[in-house]
């Protein structure tokens, strides 16, 4: 799957967001969702982002998403990987740094669409 591919997907979850603006999980998170997209916050550290619920887990999710953005460190993102796999989730778009050859390699044994870019460079006007 290609970035582009990715972005039409409609329901997302951004693993790491975060209430602290300057950081990248909020800006990603914000970013998709001023872009009109269903986006969830995952963050078992944060209630809320901006008045919405932070969820836990991918687990406690209303409904499960098309993408799994990850903003974490690795092993987070390697235990991320299993529940994604649990839930029948198809694609993780994996941003720099969150990126790491573990992580890429488990989630491809996984059988998961990986994408390795940044959603920030990639939703542009033209893409919409």
């Amino acid at each position: 799957m290609t970035p582009k591919d990715a972005l039409t997907k409609k329901v997302w979850a951004v693993l790491g967001a975060t209430s602290r603006k300057e950081k990248f999980g909020y800006k990603i998170y914000a970013c998709l969702r001023d872009h009109g997209y269903t986006v969830y916050p995952v963050n078992p550290n944060v209630a809320e982002i901006d008045g919405a619920t932070c969820y836990p887990s991918l687990s406690d999710l209303p409904e499960v998403p098309e993408v799994v953005d990850f903003v974490v460190p690795e092993k987070i993102g390697l235990e991320a990987l299993d529940e994604c796999k649990t839930l029948h989730i198809p694609t993780v778009w994996l941003q720099p740094g969150a990126d790491k050859p573990t992580v890429v390699a488990k989630a491809k044994e996984l059988g998961l669409d990986v994408i390795e870019d940044c959603v920030l460079v990639q939703i542009r006007p033209e893409n919409h």
